[in-house]
This record gives structure tokens, sequence and C-alpha cells, in this order.
């Protein structure tokens, strides 16, 4: 069902993401090829957008898929954009997609994460380590950044804690604010609020490109990098919000270490 709502709400809407991106109106209108006159009765409900400028300033706002459907609901019209989590099989294919691509990585630790860093999937090597965690903390779903960070996640085995914490906290914070959300502000809360445990083991002094994950285990310290890929040209909601993190080897014994420990599982 559309036109459930009033015009004028896709204009409230389409401002307040204006405003969030700190542009105005003369920059947004430019951006999406339209006029300040026209951008200005839009935004306040004197005109009701077309389609194509909701989804032309969609794209210049950076909105995700969601926030978009949602404008062109608000303005009358249907959603562009499909969510497979709304249909079982289209659920399934895009599972399977990403199964493929968390084996493709094996031996290497890759987890799918959502926009809300709770865990989809996760290959052999990512529930390796998942098992030095208490299992209280995975219960689904599983929160990537909660498991890093927490007294009885991962915090005592990261050997560079501190600036571990620093990135996760610097990438919530990203994230809640290009699409805010009542849950990340909650996650962001918690997790500011665990204890810093700087570790007095000094820095790896070798050459490195890239902030390492140092993480003791047993009588290993394995050295990884993370990467993050997400799908390049997304057209579906569920898609859109996902991203594969994948922690590759960043010296020889941690290589040798993953790799040993997948022919023995």
């Amino acid at each position: 069902m559309t036109g459930s709502l009033a015009p004028s709400v896709a204009g409230a809407l389409l401002r307040e993401w204006r405003a969030r991106r700190r542009l105005s109106q003369l920059d947004l209108a430019n951006a999406a090829e339209t006029s300040t006159r026209h951008l200005s009765f839009v935004e306040t409900g004197r005109s009701r957008p077309s389609r194509q400028l909701v989804l032309r300033l969609g794209q210049a706002l950076q909105m995700p898929l969601a926030e978009q459907n949602q404008v062109l609901l608000a303005a009358g019209h249907a959603p562009e954009f499909q969510d497979a989590r709304r249909d079982a099989t289209a659920t399934r294919y895009l599972l399977e997609v990403l199964d493929l691509a968390l084996a493709a990585h094996d031996p290497w630790p890759a987890l799918v994460i959502d926009a809300h860093f709770d865990v989809v999937a996760m290959n052999a090597a990512v529930e390796r380590l998942m098992a030095l965690v208490d299992p209280e903390l995975l219960d689904p779903p599983v929160n990537v950044v909660r498991v890093m960070l927490h007294p009885r996640g991962l915090a005592d085995r990261v050997l560079n804690h501190g600036a571990w914490r620093a990135h996760l906290l610097r990438q919530v914070r990203r994230h809640a604010a290009a699409a805010p959300s009542a849950d990340l502000q909650a996650l962001l809360t918690e997790v500011a609020g665990y204890p810093d445990r700087r570790s007095a083991a000094p820095a790896h002094a070798g050459p490195t490109f890239a902030l390492p994950l140092e993480l003791r285990v047993d009588d290993a310290v394995l050295r990884t990098y993370s990467t993050v890929a997400t799908f390049g040209t997304p057209l579906d909601v569920a898609a859109s919000e996902l991203a594969i993190e994948t922690f590759l080897p960043a010296d020889e014994t941690t290589r040798r270490w993953f790799a040993e420990a997948a022919a023995r599982a």
C-alpha cells in the first residue's frame, strides 16, 4: 500500500537528512540536478517529489536504501529496493552467496556483520576464536564489538587493547553518525563503559601499514590486519547493510597458526 503518509512528511525527512549531511539547499539541488526553488517546495510540503527526484536526492544524500524506501512511501510511491529478509528464497540465496565468500577466505578468519555490528555468519576460523569467549556473550545476536571489548570476551587477550578499543569506538560512532540508530547509540554507550585494559606489553616494532589486531591465544601472539568488503552496487536493503570483515595474517607466525589450526579441524 502506498500514499499512507502525506507528502509533507517526505519533505521533512529529506530536510532532516540534508541537515544531517550539512548541505545547503543549493548544494543538494546541484547534486540532485534540480532547482533550489523546487527543493524548497518539496521540503516544505508545497510540492510532491517525483519518484526519480526522491532517488536522486537519496543518492546525493548517501541515504541508506531503507531510508530511501521510507521517503518514497511518504511521497506516495512504491518502494524501490527489495529486502531479502522478507522473502525466504531471497534470504537463502543471499546467505549462500555470503557462505561462498566466507569459505573463500579460509583459513583466515572472516565474518559477515550487519549495520549494528551483529554477526550474521562466520567461517570456521572465527568459530575457533569464539570458543575463547564466555558463552553468555554468544547468545544471538552476537555483537562483534561487544565480543572484542567485553571483559569476558577477548579484551584480556588483545595486547594492543587501547588502540583497538579506540578504533572500534570510532567505527561505531561513524556508523551512528551516517545512519542514526537507537540500537547503535545503546551499543556505543555500553561498550564505552567497559574498562580500557591498556597492556604494558611493548608495541610491535616491525614495519606496518595499518593498525593490526594483536591477540594472544595460548602461547602464540596472532597479528592480523582487518579488511572490510561490501557489495559494490547493492539493490537490496539487507545486502546494503552487510559487510564482510576478514582478518589477514600480518606475519609468518600468524599465517602458520591459522593454517595448522585449520588442518587439525
